[in-house]
């Protein structure tokens, strides 16, 4: 086998977990065949340089064998080799997540509690209303 199609290949090389997410990877413009997009046809064969996208992380892989069956991870492993650039911008992007914020942690005001919502209520002069509407012995 000389040839096969780029989302076979990425399906076998365990890349996306099926091969129509694979294609659908493909037709949305995140996987580009040597600098080039492609189509879920495209043939690749070894030598190859495959640029994918999956979520955050952007790859850059060397195509260096062919497999039309799905197998085990190590197998898969072996079909492709990543390129030293991309090793070294995806370690970087991860200790980027690493020392980064928690961003739940920039909401400063949420639900307020049970003490909070009494302290409230009495800064507004609700007193012992159960309701915001007027009272019928005001009008």
């Amino acid at each position: 086998m000389e040839r096969l199609r780029i989302d076979k290949w990425l399906w076998a090389a365990r890349f996306y977990k099926t091969r129509s997410l694979a294609t659908e990877e493909i037709n949305k413009g995140r996987v580009q065949v040597n600098g080039q997009d492609a189509k879920p046809a495209r043939e690749v064969k070894p030598g190859d340089t495959v640029a994918l996208r999956q979520g955050p992380v952007l790859r850059t892989v060397v195509v260096r064998g062919l497999s039309g069956a799905r197998g085990p991870a190590p197998v898969a492993q072996a079909l492709y080799e990543e390129t030293a650039e991309s090793l070294a911008a995806r370690e970087q992007a991860a200790q980027q997540r690493r020392l980064s914020r928690e961003p739940a942690l920039s909401i400063e005001h949420g639900r307020p509690t049970k003490r909070e919502r009494r302290d409230l209520d009495a800064a507004r002069g609700w007193g012992d209303r159960w309701s915001a509407s007027l009272d019928a012995d005001s009008r």
